[in-house]
Parts: structure tokens; C-alpha cells; sequence
């Protein structure tokens, strides 16, 4: 029985890295070239800084891909990621510390995650509308904390996430291994389940609305927890600096191959599309790409490899 299990799940997995090779070959050559013109990557110092600056789009990434799997989208990744700076730098300058700064943003992404995941759930409201007006009361709110940049972040802390060492990768490889565990739970499975097939997923036990709540949750504590690293790299609050981390999600997500319609796709190659946007940008940056044509870069790219595989799809079929 065991050895048929695991017959399934090893061909599962076979099946779901299919798709991805492609994306693997891309994200390595893109990786050689960067190597080749910042020999500095090499090194311990050059690697921890090109991780941190992957580290936060690769959380945003993730809190988007889970929602995506599950049938949805967020339109308030970016302003959860600003909440997250500010909340952070305003409770670790007062008398909670660290630990109530870092306790604070847990909150604050778990709550307002849970709170949009049970309108959308229990009121049946499309999650882009509904995360579409929360991305303004999110934002309303971050500037009503800290109207302009500011708080503080200890300096051991921005040294400790943000300095010579990669403590940012390796926390990234235990948000890997927290999401692999979680999914071997029920809740883990039904993500799948109910973004291929909500009706189904209903049918066969699956509980529908807990698993979409789950699913805004741990997105917006994910999010919010990217927007804590973001404060240790500033050293402050800014209630604006998320806004770029919206469609850059959705960006990682999709070239990670990550479908819109939900119960398509792996969160490793999401986490992979969040890598080659990385390099992407910075590889732009070394040639001299000037930031209007970074961006039609990316929108171009984008498009591509949202279209390709569509293509690759018809002209199988045909």
C-alpha cells in the first residue's frame, strides 16, 4: 500500500514538474549571465545581497500563487507588504520590542488575510473586487499610522535579515519546508481541490469556505511578513513602498506557471518565476536598460509565457 502511494505521489510530482523544465533552463541561463557579468554573486556577500533582494518578491510570489491555486487573486499584496513595514517599525521603537513588533505583523497579516478570505468565502463576492477596495482601506490605514516614512528598526536586526550573511535564503528554505508540511494536510490538499473544482471539492467533504479562509490567511501573513524584511532593509516604515510588489506577484506567479483559474501549477515554480523576475530586472539593470524599457521588458515577457504554452496547448491539440 505504501509503495503504490508513493508510486502516486512520485508520478504527481513528475507530472507537475513537466511543464517546468523549460522554466528551470531559462532561470539557469539567466543565472549564468547574470554570474558572468556580477562575478560577485559568487562570493558569501554577493550571494546574501542578490537573496534579499529576491526574498521579499519571492514571499509576495508565494502569498499570490497560493491564491491562485486556489481560484483567486489579490490586489492587496503590495499594500499588505506597507501595512507589514509600518506595523513593524512603529512597535519595535515602543515598549513591545522585536518580538511584539514581529507578534504584530503575524497579526495583522493572519487577521486581515482571514477577514477577506471570509467575505469572499461567505459571501460569495469575487476576490479581485473585494481585495481591490481592501488594497484602499489597507493603504488608508498605513498612512494614517505613519503619513510619511518612519519608526525604527534596531540596527542588529537589519544586520542580522539584511547584512553579509544569507539568513534570508535560508528562511526562504524554511518557508519551502513549512509549505510542503502544510500541504500534506487536509487543508493543504484541498487548495488544489477546491481551485480545479469548488463544486467537487464541496462533494467529496472538502470544507470549501475554511480552506479559502486558510488560503487569504497565511497569503496576507505572508505578505505582511515580506513588508517586515522590507522595514529591516530601510531600517524604517514607508506606507507606500509595497505598491510595486502587486504586479510583480502576479508576475512571478504567472511566469512560474501558476494558472489564473486555480488548481493549475506548483508553488516551486512559482517560487522559480519570482527567481527569473530577479534576475530579470537585475540583468536589465548591468546592460544599462533604462527603467521605461525594464518594464516593457517585463510586460513583453510576461505575455510570452503566458502565450506560449497556450499556443503549445492548441497546436497539440490541433
Amino acid at each position: 500500500m505504501a509503495e503504490g502511494m508513493g508510486s502516486l505521489y512520485f508520478a504527481i510530482q513528475r507530472r507537475r514538474n513537466r511543464g517546468l523544465v523549460g522554466l528551470y533552463l531559462v532561470v539557469g541561463a539567466f543565472l549564468v549571465v547574470y554570474a558572468f557579468m556580477f562575478p560577485g554573486l559568487l562570493t558569501i556577500g554577493g550571494f546574501s545581497k542578490f537573496s534579499q533582494n529576491w526574498f521579499p518578491l519571492a514571499l509576495v510570489t508565494m502569498a499570490q500563487a497560493l491564491l491562485m491555486l486556489n481560484g483567486g487573486i489579490s490586489l492587496a499584496i503590495g499594500p499588505l507588504v506597507s501595512l507589514g513595514a509600518v506595523v513593524a517599525a512603529l512597535t519595535m521603537e515602543g515598549p513591545a520590542g522585536v518580538l511584539g513588533g514581529l507578534v504584530a505583523v503575524v497579526i495583522v497579516g493572519l487577521g486581515i488575510g482571514a477577514i477577506t478570505g471570509a467575505i469572499v468565502a461567505y459571501m460569495r463576492l469575487p476576490a479581485i473586487i473585494v481585495t481591490l477596495a481592501g488594497s484602499f482601506i489597507i493603504t488608508g490605514i498605513a498612512l494614517i499610522l505613519l503619513p510619511r516614512p518612519g519608526g525604527f528598526v534596531p540596527d542588529w536586526l537589519s544586520q542580522l535579515l539584511a547584512g553579509h550573511t544569507p539568513v534570508a535564503f535560508g528562511i526562504l528554505i524554511l518557508v519551502v519546508i513549512g509549505w510542503k508540511l502544510f500541504l500534506a494536510t487536509p487543508l493543504g490538499t484541498g487548495i488544489y481541490a477546491v481551485g480545479d473544482n469548488p463544486v467537487g471539492a464541496f462533494r467529496s467533504g472538502v470544507p470549501v469556505e475554511r480552506v479559502r479562509i486558510v488560503s487569504f490567511a497565511l497569503s496576507g501573513l505572508l505578505a505582511a511578513l515580506a513588508g517586515l524584511f522590507v522595514a529591516a532593509q530601510t531600517g524604517s516604515g514607508d506606507p507606500v513602498i509595497g505598491n510595486p510588489f502587486t504586479l510583480n506577484s502576479i508576475a512571478g506567479a504567472v511566469l512560474g506557471g501558476v494558472g489564473f483559474l486555480g488548481g493549475k501549477g506548483a508553488m516551486r515554480g512559482a517560487i522559480c518565476g519570482s527567481l527569473l523576475l530577479s534576475v530579470m530586472i537585475n540583468v536589465m539593470f548591468f546592460i544599462g536598460f533604462p527603467p521605461v524599457a525594464q518594464y516593457v521588458a517585463q510586460g513583453v515577457i510576461i505575455v510570452g509565457a503566458v502565450a506560449i504554452p497556450e499556443f503549445a496547448r492548441r497546436w497539440r491539440k490541433a
